[in-house]
């Protein structure tokens, strides 16, 4: 049975940075052959979350022996694509919207994902618009396959949009060539700053709606790597991540290097809202709302391929 056709594919601005850390313990007093040492490609966004989150395995401060990271660094809807078509990565950071173009190839891990606790993206714009008001103008998203656009499109599917790239949705709203933008990241914080309003939030939206936490991206590995590698890699990542919210102070100056356009405060605000306990582990209620999610995307014909979401701890 063939597979529904994925979204029309966009112009996507990449943003690409690789590191390789390699992880193996040098205690040893014998040099390993090459062949001994196992490496797993990662995939994640170059955002201050994102790098706090990863700090423990970039830095070598978490080693598995046998085991060597190499880390790619790139925007989410490009990721998101990569993911669908080529399966490229051992472990990639991606939207739960795409999960269901990817989980033949992948399954979700445990940990590593972010939530919103009742905030989210938002659709900003120069002036005041109420949410009912949205869907007589054109929004800016940052690519069909983010979780921000299918909460748009559950909202109201009626809203016209065209992508642009994230970093770039801002200053297009501002110069007025777009009447409003849908904003994920550091955006979130930043907008007010260059005279913009906040038309809605969905983080808020979607908890009144549902009562649950907004689910906007996990991270995905491949099925193909098997249950144990499975676990070592769940391992370390989880590791990596209990690390850094130890070592807070050391790992929010290492993301700082990737917080656009934040100072200090604003790049530890914004970790924290996404870093936090539900990032080692999503909970009953987070797991919940991404099969709810991604049900309704499914049920309304946003999503055109049934979701079947599965864990990997």
């Amino acid at each position: 049975m063939s597979k529904p056709s994925a979204p029309d594919a966009e112009t996507i601005h990449i943003e690409s940075i690789e590191r390789t850390n390699s992880a193996v313990s040098t205690t040893s007093s014998n040099t390993e052959a090459p062949n001994a040492v196992r490496e797993i490609t990662i995939a994640h966004s170059p955002d201050s979350d994102d790098a706090f989150m990863f700090y423990g395995l970039a830095t070598n401060k978490v080693r598995v022996p046998g085991y060597k990271f190499t880390h790619t660094l790139c925007d989410i809807e490009t990721l998101n694509r990569r993911a669908q078509n080529e399966a490229f990565f051992d472990v990639s950071a991606i939207s739960f919207h795409a999960y269901p173009y990817v989980q033949d190839s992948y399954t979700l891990m445990g940990c590593g994902g972010s939530v919103g606790e009742g905030y989210g993206p938002m659709v900003v714009a120069l002036r005041q618009y109420t949410p009912a008001e949205l869907s007589s103008i054109k929004i800016a998203v940052p690519g069909t396959m983010t979780t921000a656009y299918l909460a748009l499109k559950i909202f109201n599917p009626d809203i016209e949009t065209e992508v642009v790239p994230f970093d770039q949705i801002i200053p297009a709203v501002v110069a007025g060539k777009y009447d409003a933008g849908l904003i994920i990241h550091e955006g979130q914080l930043t907008y007010s700053s260059n005279g913009l309003y906040k038309a809605i939030d969905l983080g808020v939206w979607w908890r009144e709606m549902t009562g649950l936490v907004l689910p906007l991206g996990g991270n995905a590995i491949r099925r193909s790597l098997g249950p144990e590698v499975h676990k070592i890699v769940s391992d370390a990542l989880r590791n990596s991540i209990r690390h850094a919210l130890e070592h807070r102070e050391q790992a929010l100056e290492y993301a700082m290097q990737f917080a656009r356009d934040l100072d200090t405060n604003l790049a530890s605000r914004f970790v924290s809202m996404y870093v936090n306990d539900r990032t080692l582990d999503y909970g009953l209620d987070g797991r919940k709302a991404i099969g709810k999610l991604l049900e309704m995307g499914h049920e309304r014909g946003i999503i055109p391929i049934e979701p079947k979401v599965d864990f990997v701890d």
